[in-house]
């Protein structure tokens, strides 16, 4: 592990609240789910219908953050504050576009939507509703995002802390009133939770419109630079959404026991992955604010560090893991072929976070210095010509749940080797967020 330095300092500076926020956001979801588990399994298994689609659909627009905050870093990083706020407020007008589109989109189409993830009769009829209601909060959502994108390029992440934290505790009192206080069900809690929603979209919008900004009409060529981003950035995340999506359905062949070890292992995947990216988006600020300083040195060095510092990070995730394995499992079901099945792909699982971390902090630094496009192309490489072929012929030739995992560990090392060999080339440090 690397010395202290004083770039480690700021690292952590940022990262600290920046995992706050990322923890938080899942607490919308995990909020409902306790509440509404009191009110019977129809409604539970509806809200977890809806509640991967609506998490599906915010996280595909998570470039919403990503691309803004790589461009603010850079005029941030320049002085040229009054430019950044221009881009907080196309930011602004991008997000509530896409919010109304995909708000008007998962009405018209909630009843297929639910049908496609299984939902039938009464579950059906509780997730139709449910989702639209609650997707009357996701253009707020998605302000939300470019309001956090905005705010983190002015290396300001303590205030999205606050503000995600307040909409929590405001979900929590709403969900309690509606459902058990007026008896509204299982709809109470998605007007609860819309309501808190839009009032954190309102707080950040707020900040996105006071930035300092030398115009704050909409710019159709400034707004079309952060779609052309936002562009490259959905397809990555989509194409490694699609990626776990894939490796679901072809377990769910392999019996129920197998798709229970898989939900164990994914769930804790993707909560050590808050801990990680939370480094990756210390890398966009630091990286972007760098470059647009003109201090590509710096920012080279300072990505070294942060490199190592994430497979640090990775490296003691895993072992944590590791030492669990005998117990851990125990602790999500009781069910004996589940547990064998979880420990069977256990090591797979910890022995990727080191590799995992150093993916994340790549993944921040190209995006903070605006290299979107290869992002894309590096993700959809490794996911069609790796991943993909692994995970059909672990279907075609039953290699279960490990051959599975294994064709997840074979992504993380492509996508490892394909970044890191991009960041060694150092081509990213001349690349334009724009």
């Amino acid at each position: 592990m690397p010395r202290i330095h004083a770039s480690d300092r700021e690292m952590v500076r940022l990262a600290l609240p920046a995992l706050g926020a990322l923890a938080a956001e899942p607490l919308y979801l995990l909020v409902d789910t306790a509440i509404v588990g009191h009110l019977g399994t129809p409604q539970l298994a509806a809200l977890g219908i809806a509640g991967v689609i609506l998490t599906t659909s915010f996280t595909l627009f998570n470039f919403l953050a990503y691309g803004t905050t790589a461009q603010v870093a850079r005029l941030h990083g320049a002085g040229d504050e009054r430019a950044a706020g221009r881009i907080a407020a196309q930011a602004l007008w991008l997000a509530s576009a896409i919010g109304l589109a995909l708000l008007l989109a998962i009405v018209a189409l909630a009843e297929p939507a639910v049908a496609l993830f299984g939902g039938e009769e009464e579950t059906a009829g509780f997730a139709v509703s449910y989702l639209r209601i609650a997707a009357l909060g996701l253009p707020f959502a998605l302000i939300a995002l470019a309001g956090q994108g905005y705010l983190r390029g002015t290396a300001d992440l303590r205030t999205p802390l606050r503000i995600v934290i307040a909409a929590n505790g405001v979900n929590v009192v709403l969900d309690l009133l509606f459902v058990y206080g007026f008896g509204w069900g299982l709809d109470g809690s998605a007007i609860g939770t819309a309501i808190a929603q839009a009032g954190m979209g309102a707080a950040f919008a707020w900040h996105l419109l006071r930035a300092p900004a030398d115009s704050r009409r909409p710019d159709r060529a400034a707004i079309g630079r952060l779609a052309h981003v936002g562009g490259h950035l959905f397809v990555r995340t989509a194409a490694l959404t699609g990626s776990f999506a894939l490796a679901s359905a072809v377990i769910a062949r392999f019996g129920t026991a197998s798709l229970g070890a898989h939900q164990i292992a994914f769930q804790l995947w993707a909560f050590l992955a808050l801990i990680l990216d939370a480094v990756a988006i210390a890398a966009q600020v630091i990286v972007g604010r760098a470059l647009g300083a003109g201090r590509a040195f710096e920012a080279h060095a300072a990505s070294t560090r942060m490199i190592w510092w994430s497979v640090a990070f990775g490296g003691l995730l895993g072992a944590v893991m590791l030492a669990l394995g005998s117990v851990l499992p125990q602790a999500f079901t009781d069910d004996p072929a589940v547990i064998e099945r979880t420990r069977a792909v256990w090591w797979l699982f910890a022995l990727m976070q080191p590799a995992a971390g150093a993916v994340f902090a790549l993944d921040g630094i190209l995006i903070g210095a605006g290299d979107s496009r290869f992002l894309m192309w590096s993700m959809l490489a490794a996911a069609l010509g790796v991943w993909a072929p692994i995970a059909l012929a672990s279907l075609v030739f039953d290699w279960g749940i490990v051959g599975v995992w294994v064709g997840l560990v074979a992504l993380i090392a492509a996508r490892l080797l394909l970044t890191l060999v991009r960041f060694t080339r150092g081509r990213w440090v001349n690349a334009s967020p724009s």
